[in-house]
Order: structure tokens, then C-alpha cells, then sequence
């Protein structure tokens, strides 16, 4: 008996099961990483051989093998299997951890930095994800992954002072960064479902054969340019501000008390915002008035940065508009690449995020010991002023979500009447079919999407499909 799928199914266990420990696994290696921004260039001036330039360099170096071994660890993982891929990953990271852990001097940091971003692992989860959820439920199971990094990067930014200071300071970060790994490998082994199979989704893996394709739309580069900067900004600003906050007369393991309220606080102020820009179709306002919030933090950081509650005021600033960006530029990727070309947008996308990470750290380090923190909130704001100007050009972003449905039991010419038929439903905007894969990838509106004409028609055309929006 052939099973027609309904496109309003609910989610079944076993995806329950796969997103929610997928997104802890994501969690827990996210969270070790982002309890170290706020206390490494502390800690890491008692380091022997430390100088500003190796401090902001120790912060960031795990940045460039994400941006060089990511993509090649995806690849991998279509031929030797995703678990194995993401243990290896995961093995390195803790490796790193340890090697972290017990070194005494600024070099021995660098290496376990080093060794940790060796571990990269982004894409095989999403692509993990992919193998073990239906297609209707990908965007909820992406989702799942983004509020787990966003919680994570809020857990780890207050839970790192406080285990610097309870447990021996950086050191007893990395400690509990490896024993976070250790639990994130454990639930890989014996948690996390098997896929049945492994195959490619255009969706949620980048595709070596269309990166130029990605790389020659200009909005997609717009995009990619402003994660860059975005990272580039946060990694520079946290080479300094925890010392200048310290040097203004924060208490030492008092630092929690200022992230903990900044973040909080931060993130219930964005929420009309994102409302703004998705429900009401505002996105490139909100967008351009999140860079604009950036460029105040950062200018207000160079004028106003040795007082303690004037860096606690643009510190809020610069995290209103951090976390406003954070939560719009996935979304704009999702809504400005063609159907087809969503993975491997996404990850030219993460791959430009991870590379402005390694640059902050080499900017917020170098300009540091060589001119001063003015100078590196002056650099800060010379990049950020520069896309803001290159945004003030962008298109208005088209409200279309990603939907996929599956032809695996059509002929390419059934196929391509299926394709002629479904661009009459309402609310279907775009359609690329790729026969070979067995997949039709559609841009729809949501808002006038007719889900009962296109329920209809997969009804009548189709008997084993995965539709997804």
C-alpha cells in the first residue's frame, strides 16, 4: 500500500529524538567554545610569552581550520558516514581541550585552540540532520539547531567567569570544556539515532559543483561580507573589553553579573524587532537599524571606554544589535538563495563567519599592542560603517520559505508536467527541479501559500513524496 504523506504531519518520535539530542550535542561543543570569549585574554596575560598580538590570536586561530577543514569534513562524511565524522571531530576538540588545559604558556594555548577548531563539525550535523528528519520538518529541526547555538553563546558568556573563578581560572574552562565533549561523544555513540541512509540535500549541504554559482550572486556576497564583519567585530571586541572592564573596577569572577542582565536584557529588547521584520515584512529597516546599533556600541566603546558603566551601556548596545543580526541574516540567506542552492549558500555563509572570528582576534590583538584599544574600536567602526553602506543597496529581501517534495516514483516527463502544474498553486513563487536527486526544491510565500491545492495535487501526482516548508 503507497503512503501519501500529509504536508501538516507531526513531527514523528524518532525526529523528536534525533533534533533534540542533535541540538545538545551542537550545544555542549558551542558552549565550550563561547565560555572562553569572556576570560581567555584575562587569564591569558599570566600565560608566559604572551604579548596583545598572541592573546588575540589564541582566541581566534580555532577559527581558520573551521573555515579550512569544514566543508572537507562534510564531503567525508558522505563516504565514511556521519557519526564517525562527527566523533572524529568531537575526539579533536577534546584533544584540544586538554592540550589547552595543561599548557603554561601562550603557545601550548594556541596549539589546543588550534586543535579544537580542527574539529569541524557544523556541516555534518546539519547534514545529519537532513538524513534523519522528513523534509516537511527540516526547518523546524534547523531551527532547533540555531536556538541551541544562540543559547549556548548566551550559557557560555556568563558560565565562563564563573567557572574561571570557582575552578582555577582559563584552565578550569578548558576542563569543563572537555568534559562537555566527552558528554557531547557519548550521545553521538549512543543516543543519537543511525540514519537508514546518507544522501545529498541540497538544503542543508554545500555543493562544491554550485559554490560559484552561490559565489557570483551578488546578495548572497552582501550577506556573506556582513557575517564576516559581525564575527570579525565580536571576536576583536572581546580581545578588550573584558581587561578595560576590569580596569574600570569590575570585580575579578564578577563578570557574569554584568553579561548575565546585558545578554538577558538584550535579548527581550530585539524580540518586537525580529517580529518587525519577519511578521511585518520590515527586514531590511530592521536590518540596517541593528548595523546602525553596532556602529554606536563600537564608537561609543573608542570615546567612552574607561568608565565602567558606559562600557555596561554600549556593551547592551552592541549585543541589541549583535543578537537582532544574529537572528535576520540566516534568514536572509534562506530567503535571498535560489531553492536549490540553500546548503551550499549556508555554507559559504559559515565558512565567512568562522574566517571574521580568526581576523577579530588578529585585529583586536595586533591594533591593540600596537596603537591601543582606541584604535581597534576605531578599526571596528571603520568596518562597520562599511556595511552599512553596503547594505543601504540591498534588495528588499522576497518572503519565501524553502519547500521540497519528492519525485522519486515520477518520469522526468511526468516530472516536468508536475513542475508546469504546481506553479499555478497560489503562493508557489519558484521551482527547480533536479530529476536526477528525485527532488523538486520550491520557494513559496506562506502567506498565500493555497496548502489545500497543493495537498491536492501531490495527491494526485505523487505516491511516496517530502514536502517541506
Amino acid at each position: 500500500m503507497t503512503h501519501v504523506q500529509d504536508i501538516s504531519s507531526a513531527m514523528s518520535s524518532s525526529e523528536k529524538r534525533a533534533i533534540s539530542s542533535l541540538a545538545g550535542v551542537y550545544a555542549l561543543r558551542m558552549l565550550g567554545l563561547f565560555m572562553i570569549l569572556p576570560v581567555l585574554s584575562l587569564f591569558a596575560q599570566e600565560l608566559d610569552g604572551a604579548t596583545p598580538a598572541l592573546i588575540g590570536l589564541a582566541m581566534s586561530i580555532y577559527g581558520l581550520p573551521q573555515v579550512l577543514l569544514q566543508i572537507p569534513f562534510g564531503l567525508l562524511s558522505d563516504k565514511f558516514g556521519r557519526k564517525k565524522m562527527i566523533v572524529i571531530g568531537l575526539v579533536l576538540f577534546f584533544i584540544g581541550s586538554v592540550v589547552a588545559a595543561l599548557s603554561s604558556d601562550i603557545y601550548g594555548v594556541l596549539i589546543g585552540r588550534g586543535l579544537q577548531g580542527a574539529g569541524a563539525i557544523s556541516a555534518v550535523i546539519m547534514a545529519l540532520v537532513a538524513d534523519l528528519t522528513r523534509e516537511i520538518h527540516r526547518t523546524k529541526a534547523m531551527a532547533t539547531i540555531g536556538i541551541s547555538i544562540g543559547m549556548s553563546f548566551g550559557g557560555g558568556i556568563i558560565a565562563g567567569p564563573i567557572i574561571a573563578a570557582a575552578f582555577g581560572g582559563v584552565y578550569g574552562v578548558f576542563w569543563t570544556t572537555a568534559f562537555l565533549t566527552l558528554l557531547a561523544i557519548t550521545a553521538i555513540i549512543f543516543i543519537v539515532p543511525n540514519p537508514e541512509k546518507s544522501t545529498l540535500h541540497r538544503d542543508a549541504e554545500f555543493v562544491p559543483a554550485d559554490a560559484m554559482v552561490a559565489l557570483k550572486n551578488p546578495e548572497l556576497l552582501r550577506l556573506d561580507y556582513g557575517i564576516f564583519i559581525l564575527h570579525l567585530i565580536l571576536m576583536a571586541i572581546f580581545v578588550v573589553v573584558p581587561s578595560l572592564m576590569r580596569d574600570a573596577g569590575l570585580e575579578k569572577g564578577s563578570e557574569w553579573q554584568v553579561y548575565l542582565p546585558v545578554f538577558v536584557g538584550s535579548m527581550a529588547l530585539i524580540i518586537p524587532f525580529i517580529i518587525l521584520a519577519e511578521k511585518k515584512r520590515q527586514m531590511k529597516k530592521v536590518f540596517l537599524g541593528a548595523i546602525a546599533a553596532l556602529l554606536i556600541a563600537v564608537i561609543g566603546f573608542a570615546v567612552f571606554h574607561e568608565n565602567l558603566v558606559t562600557l555596561i551601556v554600549f556593551l547592551s548596545v552592541f549585543f541589541c544589535g549583535f543578537n537582532l543580526l544574529e537572528a535576520t541574516l540566516p534568514s536572509l540567506i534562506s530567503k535571498t538563495a535560489p531553492a536549490d542552492l540553500k546548503g551550499t549558500a549556508m555554507g559559504a555563509y559559515s565558512s565567512s563567519q568562522f574566517l571574521g572570528l580568526f581576523c577579530g582576534g588578529l585585529v583586536g590583538g595586533w591594533f591593540n599592542g600596537q596603537f591601543g584599544v582606541t584604535a581597534v574600536f576605531l578599526v571596528c567602526a571603520i568596518l562597520v560603517l562599511s556595511w552599512f553602506i553596503i547594505s543601504l543597496t540591498m534588495k528588499e529581501p522576497r518572503y519565501l520559505a524553502s519547500l521540497l517534495i519528492s519525485i522519486d516514483v515520477m518520469s522526468e516527463g511526468d516530472a516536468h508536467f508536475f513542475v508546469d502544474e504546481i506553479l499555478n498553486v497560489t503562493g508557489i513563487e519558484e521551482a527547480i527541479l533536479h530529476h536526477e536527486e528525485a527532488i523538486l526544491y520550491l520557494k513559496v510565500d506562506n502567506h498565500i501559500l493555497d496548502k489545500e491545492s497543493l495537498q491536492t495535487l501531490i495527491n494526485k501526482h505523487i505516491h511516496a513524496y517530502s514536502p517541506i516548508v
